[in-house]
């Protein structure tokens, strides 16, 4: 099996230099493409010095979100018809050769479409996820409450007995997949620019019968939002993943006009809120 990565770099160069630099050498990664999602630091003109054999750095002509920068990556690679598994990686992901070997076995020795390590990230390992109902959703958008709306997308630790565990929702941070199943449900959704993703990923998947999975054996460290962080306000990436909410509970669990009036409503409450606590 050919495994290529793709990394996703935006006003990220040195996290990006870091990962191609520790990877580059791995025996079992076939490919690396380095999509620059139209960077404002000339990243492109840094990363696209190790272009070779093996490394293509490519270039957006415009930022259209995490989806869109990755389908870039993931199209080239099926395109060129260069692998079978296709390892999506933020910049700010710490991987060892190792967790790719053992991501190998798992595809050769079973039929699952999607694959994660545990993520460890500030402390926590998060190791997949449920889909988000109505009442997670609407906690989600109420301010102190929000909190709590996790408990109802995590599954017990006791859920994850065997090594690889069947789940719904993934890590975008850090997972593989055959490209040929990713393909069939036409890789990520364009229309979020940024945050679920990962819900629709699992959304999509489920309709296609293709199956995510996390491989509790292994794990991979992640710096979280370190570009994201660099390039977005409290307030901007608030609005971004509110919008991409009522985005995926519009297209994709066709939500009547009440329920959505209800998930905006108090988005707009916890927004103005927000507004406050960011003022004083």
């Amino acid at each position: 099996m050919k495994v290529g990565i793709v990394i996703l770099n935006y006003n990220d160069l040195e996290n990006t230099k870091d990962i191609i630099e520790r990877i580059k050498n791995y025996q079992n990664i076939n490919y690396i493409v380095v999509v620059d999602n139209a960077s404002k630091d000339n990243s492109y003109e840094a990363l696209k010095k190790y272009n070779s054999q093996s490394i293509k750095v490519l270039q957006s002509r415009e930022n259209k979100g995490y989806g869109a920068g990755n389908n870039i990556g993931l199209r080239y690679l099926e395109e060129n018809n260069l692998v079978d598994i296709a390892i999506i990686s933020n910049p700010d992901v710490l991987v060892k050769e190792k967790v790719i070997d053992e991501i190998i076995k798992d595809f050769k020795n079973t039929k699952i479409s999607f694959l994660a390590p545990i993520i460890k990230e500030r402390g926590y390992e998060i190791k997949g996820y449920k889909l988000p109902n109505y009442l997670s959703e609407f906690l989600s958008n109420i301010n102190y409450f929000n909190r709590y709306s996790k408990k109802f997308i995590t599954y017990p630790d006791n859920y994850y007995q065997n090594k690889l565990t069947k789940v719904e929702v993934l890590h975008g941070c850090f997972f593989a997949c055959r490209l040929k199943d990713f393909q069939k449900i036409n890789y990520f959704d364009e229309k979020t620019f940024l945050y679920y993703e990962e819900n629709i990923l699992g959304k999509k998947a489920k309709k296609a019968n293709l199956e995510l999975y996390v491989d509790k054996d292994i794990s991979v460290e992640h710096n979280l939002s370190v570009s994201v962080d660099k390039s977005l306000n409290k307030i901007k990436k608030y609005k971004i993943l509110k919008n991409s909410q009522l985005y995926y509970e519009k297209e994709y669990n066709h939500l009547n006009i009440i329920l959505l009036l209800g998930l905006r409503l108090m988005y707009y409450i916890s927004l103005g809120i927000l507004y406050l606590t960011w003022w004083i």
